[in-house]
């Protein structure tokens, strides 16, 4: 099935969605930031009740860790590789599972995987003891044009379904702005509130969560851009679209706050998903992501499940991800042992 969207490229309690009645975990002063304005009712956002003593965490690796590879092969029918050869590359170093992201699949974004290539990557990844932990989709919310958010809610949508087929229980979409040298306010206009795109977003999310209940998907809201700059506005956010069915993607690389980790911690609870990054400051800085203190965020907040890893291939810097995905792999089991 082919659909119009092009981007460009670059269980739950009932009410879990009332907003921190366990004040412990966020400060009181952010929690009055999350109120919903203009509802017969403040929308509240409580953790997420999770079964089981300690936090059961296991390894996983986003396939856009490979993109330039993948693209070569999938996109230029050139060398490099393809989603079998990462589910191999998992097998080869222990790794628990990948992140099938939808931009890899052939025909990507105007064509869907057919059922014969999602059966057989999933045959591919049962026999190779390799777990699928999630997919993700490029989408447009914060842009004025409704057209192009309609498009992105059919897209969403679509690969939901595709996520369900694949055995997955996440699909990673955007609240952010993901068009190159662009701003939420160039796509939303000089003059919109914050509060006007949000309603707009959720009110998208709602309706892509909805899809998701009907086919067992989560819709992971990742923090990735300059619309939710922090872990207040990812939860506000969240809040507002009021589903069990819609969480937390913690993007470890990507809260523009003094001290990013204490926005972690704050969206921890809410997690549904992670994307590990090389660094706490963004793809361009230098300073290693503090493992230990990370993996001590995630167990407080009794997170389980998979922690996937996302590393980056930045300007003038030589990138291997056959050299740099097993060593930080490698850094993630040191952390989630010495954190237990």
């Amino acid at each position: 099935m082919s659909h119009s969207f092009d981007p460009q490229d670059q269980v739950y309690a009932p009410s879990r969605r009332r907003f921190l009645r366990q004040a412990s975990a966020l400060p009181i002063a952010a929690a009055a930031a999350f109120s919903v304005a203009g509802s017969a009712a403040e929308a509240e956002l409580t953790p997420i009740k999770r079964s089981g003593d300690g936090a059961s965490l296991k390894t996983s690796v986003n396939a856009y860790s490979f993109t330039k590879l993948l693209n070569a092969k999938m996109k230029h029918g050139g060398e490099g590789m393809d989603l079998y050869d990462v589910v191999d590359f998992c097998a080869k170093y222990n790794v628990d599972a990948f992140d099938a992201t939808g931009y890899f699949f052939p025909g990507y974004p105007d064509k869907l995987p057919t059922d014969k290539y999602i059966n057989e990557l999933k045959l591919k990844a049962f026999e190779s003891g390799v777990a699928i932990s999630g997919s993700g989709v490029r989408n447009q919310f914060t842009t004025s044009d409704k057209a192009m958010r309609d498009a992105g809610v059919a897209h969403i949508k679509q690969w939901v379904e595709v996520t369900s087929q694949l055995g997955a229980p996440v699909l990673r979409v955007f609240a952010d702005t993901q068009m190159r040298a662009k701003t939420w306010h160039d796509v939303a206009g000089t003059d919109t509130k914050w509060d006007d795109v949000a309603k707009w977003i959720s009110d998208d999310l709602k309706e892509c969560a909805a899809h998701g209940e009907k086919h067992g998907v989560v819709i992971g809201v990742q923090n990735h851009g300059d619309f939710l700059r922090t872990a207040e506005d990812q939860l506000k956010l969240i809040g507002m679209v009021d589903s069990k069915w819609c969480g937390a993607i913690v993007d470890t690389g990507y809260y523009r706050t003094p001290d990013p980790y204490v926005d972690m911690a704050k969206s921890a609870p809410y997690a549904v998903n992670w994307q590990v990054k090389q660094s706490a400051f963004g793809a361009e800085s230098t300073i290693p992501l503090d493992m230990t203190r990370l993996f001590k965020i995630i167990r407080k907040s009794g997170y389980r499940g998979y922690v996937p890893l996302e590393t980056l291939s930045t300007p003038g810097k030589e990138y291997d991800p056959f050299k740099v995905v097993p060593q930080y792999i490698q850094m993630i089991r040191d952390a989630i042992a010495k954190t237990a």
